[in-house]
């Protein structure tokens, strides 16, 4: 009779809690038993981990009474990411490796028939938590995942090929040979990962493809010096999906912290590209895409779109065609910047800290208020698409800009626009700005931040009390017009806000209310 631990992790949203392979060999009856609320996938590792070890030469005790626990029992575990612990736990309770020398490791990793290592997803994120919860634990992964993990500073991650690679790192010393004599070992099977160099920040469509728009062009140079949303409403070809698709060229880059988080939720999904790892994301669903797509779900919860776009964007092409409930949802994340899941078993938050782009027809032939066009839609049925998006939910966008379509003469004879960099430049140093005066964009301010950090000048002050009256704006409103206006402020330099600056961010909050 003889016991071993494996150490590994179990992914439930963005944590990775402990789980520990307990693997038990007594006499009896021949059996693999696998134990521990495991789901499927497995449970399915039976087979692959008994004709892993069996191909790759090894010894499968076929003759004792095998049990597993995955522990602790009351955790899910999904995905083949136990198969390697599960594998060195039998072999290290059956002694063809020392168990002693598994101690301060940690191991995932889906098994092949032949005993290759497969990618598993999170391995970034498993990374990260072993960070942020400071365990001085080392990883080992296979290829793929491995370098994910190397991207979080101070992790110890070693990559293994082959089950081989690991069984010959761990193998007993002094003790009999267990490894195959044609076993040939490969100079990178086993391979300590270091930090990889940043990547290149990728050529993005420039905003200078974009001709006139100016006023649409100044909105979006305002959402992002100061982290706004943004609507963008117009006719068919008028140029929305075009500027949106530029949009994350103009954001500064991305924190190292940023980076992390952000490609920490891609490794959980599988959607984590080493090409784009620094770069900022943009998600664009379809708008037949559900709530629970958007937000989040399933059982073990798993990301949505809005997380997926964390220091990013969200762009809604054609919002007004998604379902009510899929954008309702929306409304709490734009406020907190998390999603929380709760289910009856679990409860998972996310972070969503995203810029909404959204883009719209002002009716539903598209063509109301064009001077190309006449439009053929009633008075109700343009009430009826328009209503689609509730008032608490466009309360919770700041800008809302209207993009008219251009003629032809002056979309043929007009020369290329201002350049996606010198836009950057001013809105980065705006944002730059705001995070040395209050410590975060504009946008992000809440409360008794409002009137520490907006500095309303008192003619502007007295202008916005009178204006926010008039208009029938929530307080909601108004402190969403108060932040616009010190971005404003920002990307002019000055240290207050002023009449002016107050007045251009009422356009952005009115323009909607027109033609809407």
């Amino acid at each position: 009779m003889s016991l071993s631990l494996v150490q590994s992790r179990a992914l439930l949203g963005l944590e990775a809690t402990q789980v520990t392979v307990e693997v038990h060999l007594a006499n009896g009856l021949p059996s693999f038993t696998l134990v521990g609320l495991a789901d499927v996938e497995v449970k399915e590792a039976r087979e692959r981990v008994r004709c892993a070890i069996q191909n790759s030469q090894l010894e499968f005790p076929l003759t004792k009474r095998i049990t597993v626990n995955l522990a602790p029992a009351d955790l899910p575990k999904d995905s083949g990411r136990l198969d390697l612990p599960i594998a060195l736990g039998i072999l290290a309770a059956s002694g063809q490796i020392d168990g002693a020398k598994l101690a301060g490791y940690e191991f995932a990793g889906e098994l092949s028939l032949s005993g290759e290592l497969r990618p598993v997803r999170g391995a970034l994120a498993t990374a990260l938590a072993l960070h942020m919860g400071t365990v001085g634990a080392k990883l080992v992964l296979p290829p793929g995942s491995a370098e994910e993990a190397a991207l979080v500073p101070g992790a110890q991650v070693y990559r293994a090929r082959h089950l081989l690679d690991v069984v010959r790192h761990f193998a007993p010393e002094g003790g009999a040979n267990v490894l195959p004599p044609d076993a040939e070992e490969a100079d990178d099977g086993w391979a300590q990962m270091s930090a990889l160099a940043p990547v290149l920040r990728a050529a993005s469509a420039d905003m200078a493809d974009v001709k006139g728009q100016a006023a649409a062009k100044r909105a979006l140079e305002i959402a992002a010096a100061g982290g706004h949303s943004l609507l963008l409403v117009g006719a068919p070809g008028s140029g929305k999906s075009m500027l949106a698709q530029r949009f994350a060229g103009l954001l500064p880059e991305m924190s190292s912290e940023e980076a992390l988080q952000s490609a920490a939720i891609g490794s959980l999904t599988g959607r984590f590209s080493m090409e784009r790892y620094g770069q900022r994301p943009t998600s664009s669903p379809h708008h037949t895409a559900s709530a629970v797509a958007l937000v989040g779900g399933g059982s073990p919860p798993r990301p949505g779109e809005i997380s997926m776009a964390h220091h990013g964007i969200l762009f809604l092409d054609e919002i007004a065609e998604f379902s009510r409930a899929a954008l309702e949802a929306l409304r709490e994340p734009l406020e907190t910047g998390t999603i929380t899941i709760a289910r009856a078993a679990h409860r998972s938050e996310f972070p969503a800290r995203f810029q909404l782009i959204g883009a719209m027809n002002p009716c539903p032939c598209g063509f109301q208020g064009s001077s190309l066009r006449s439009c053929r839609c009633t008075p109700d049925q343009i009430h009826r698409y328009q209503s689609k998006l509730s008032g608490p939910l466009m309360d919770r966008i700041d800008l809302h800009v209207e993009v008219p379509s251009l003629p032809s003469t002056e979309l043929l004879n007009t020369p290329p626009g201002e350049s996606t960099a010198d836009i950057r430049q001013r809105s980065t140093a705006a944002r730059a700005r705001a995070q040395l005066r209050q410590g975060k964009t504009n946008q992000a301010l809440a409360g008794q931040e409002i009137d520490t950090h907006a500095q309303l000048d008192p003619a502007a002050l007295k202008f916005l009390q009178s204006a926010s009256a008039q208009l029938g704006w929530s307080a909601r409103g108004t402190h969403r017009a108060l932040k616009i206006a010190r971005t404003i402020a920002d990307l002019a330099g000055s240290d207050t806000t002023e009449l002016v600056h107050v007045a251009e961010a009422m356009q952005y909050r009115r323009v909607l209310r027109q033609s809407i």
